[in-house]
């Protein structure tokens, strides 16, 4: 199954280095970003095979003698340096808050895949955890792709809407409306009366409208 996933994976990327790539990269998003993803399956791939050969290598055992680690080794220098190329391409052509989701999501799901095809880890998970997994995965996704929407968006005070700060007012009592008095510069505010009489608030209590 692997050979089969890393196969699909080197053709699918050929295709979009080579012929696709010259034509749309330029204009479509998706071009040099899965190009970035599909290999970073396998560059992950080979990391792992490495770290397996380097706690072998140092357990005492010849890994250096077997050609397998020098494949991961050159298969990982490749596909590191082809990931760096297209992805700056892609942030030199594209924004760059675009970029970062999707690469993101593109590449983390090849990832997913390639080691649930590799090393076989769904198997021996229960279906809480698989669930626990990919609702986690989810969360993340829009998490990134909220934090990079709302990334230049600022919130103050006056950019609520209007129903909210009647609503503020309407529960803390008079405060929304002392706040408002000084949130106006004029000195002809309507409450400004209302703030500089002392006596009427006592009057009020008493009840002596004559007062106020």
């Amino acid at each position: 199954g692997f050979v089969v996933f890393a196969t699909l994976v080197v053709t699918v990327s050929l295709i979009l280095i080579l012929v696709v790539g010259p034509r749309h990269g330029q204009t479509n998003i998706l071009v040099y970003i899965t190009i970035c993803s599909v290999i970073g399956a396998l560059s992950v791939s080979c990391v792992k095979g490495l770290g397996i050969a380097i706690k072998e290598f140092l357990a005492g055992k010849a890994v250096l003698n077997h050609p397998l680690f020098w494949l991961l080794l050159f298969s990982l220098l490749l596909c590191v340096s082809t990931q760096i190329n297209y992805l700056n391409r892609a942030l030199d052509i594209f924004n760059t808050s675009i970029v970062t989701p999707i690469y993101y999501v593109i590449f983390t799901t090849s990832v997913l895949t390639c080691s649930a095809i590799l090393f076989k880890e769904w198997r021996h998970m229960a279906p809480d955890d698989v669930i626990g997994t990919f609702s986690g995965f989810l969360t993340i996704i829009v998490g990134i792709f909220l934090l990079h929407a709302f990334k230049d968006v600022n919130f103050t005070l006056a950019n609520l809407p209007l129903a909210l700060r009647k609503e503020e007012r309407g529960v803390n009592g008079s405060l929304g409306g002392t706040y408002d008095c000084f949130g106006h510069q004029e000195e002809t505010s309507p409450c400004l009366s209302e703030i500089q009489a002392p006596d009427s608030l006592p009057a009020r209590r008493n009840g002596n409208l004559a007062a106020y």
